[in-house]
């Protein structure tokens, strides 16, 4: 007989969050069973029944499903802000499931963001050893050259903090201002900003243009486009290091990308 699974993964399936997500709500208080409120996530359950979060019962999701959105300049990549500014889900058609975000954009950082409503698949996405590629185009101001970029490529530790190896390179420049490609797998918090002011560069524009398997594009700003499950697989594949083919067929032409 089954012992079951822990209850932060079993919530983390039914896009509640990410499994270290689903922890801290229990030891916040916001998990019980059967109207008891949980205090530790060391729990093996076979099912979810009686099962609240914010005591609410947990809905089983229908499948895993992805969404790219374009993110704008100016809003925060959160549930809510205390000082009530802007977040992408303000953004957001008010009709979509309840989503999750792979992993975060600064404020005034602009491109793609994912979504998903499997707390699993965006943990395997974000967690730094699977070495899903994050890839940005970066407009900075200063004194940039090739070669002092290909440095990056073995890593670099500024004040006490360790940066796996980056690949940057020059596409364009004109005067003090030039534009660059920029691929890291890691993700840590401002790191493209923190390495570029290490090189004496000042970021004035920062795009993602690609995560693991799927490109920002055309993709409007602003809008959220659906993927098929397609790219699901994909994204999945790109999480165990072999990732095959491209996302090109990812977006589904009959589900247009909606507007906010």
């Amino acid at each position: 007989m089954s012992d079951g699974e822990r209850i932060a993964k079993l919530m983390a399936r039914t896009g509640a969050g990410s499994r270290r997500e689903v922890e801290r709500m229990i030891a916040e208080g916001r998990v019980a069973r059967n109207g008891k409120v949980l205090t530790s996530p060391a729990l093996n359950l076979t099912s979810l029944s009686g099962v609240t979060l914010d005591g609410k019962p947990l809905q089983q999701k229908r499948n895993t499903s992805l969404w790219l959105f374009h993110k704008p300049a100016g809003c925060l990549t959160t549930g809510q802000d205390p000082k009530g500014r802007k977040t992408v889900y303000d953004l957001l058609p008010p009709d979509l499931p309840r989503l999750l975000t792979v992993g975060r954009l600064d404020y005034n950082t602009e491109g793609l963001l994912i979504f998903t409503n499997d707390g699993e698949l965006k943990r395997a996405l974000e967690l730094p050893k699977h070495g899903v590629e994050r890839r940005y185009r970066v407009r900075v101001f200063g004194d940039v050259h090739q070669d002092s970029l290909e440095h990056l490529a073995d890593g670099v530790t500024i004040e006490g903090v360790r940066y796996r190896s980056i690949e940057a390179n020059l596409d364009r420049k004109s005067g003090k201002y030039a534009w660059l490609s920029v691929a890291l797998t890691e993700g840590k918090n401002r790191e493209i900003r923190r390495v570029m002011e290490y090189l004496d560069l000042q970021v004035a524009r920062l795009i993602r243009t690609g995560y693991g398997p799927f490109e920002l594009e055309d993709l409007p700003v602003g809008q959220i486009a659906q993927l098929n499950q397609q790219a699901v697989q994909a994204a999945w594949e790109s999480t165990r290091g072999k990732a095959e083919g491209d996302a090109d067929s990812a977006v589904d032409p009959a589900a247009a990308p909606w507007r906010p």
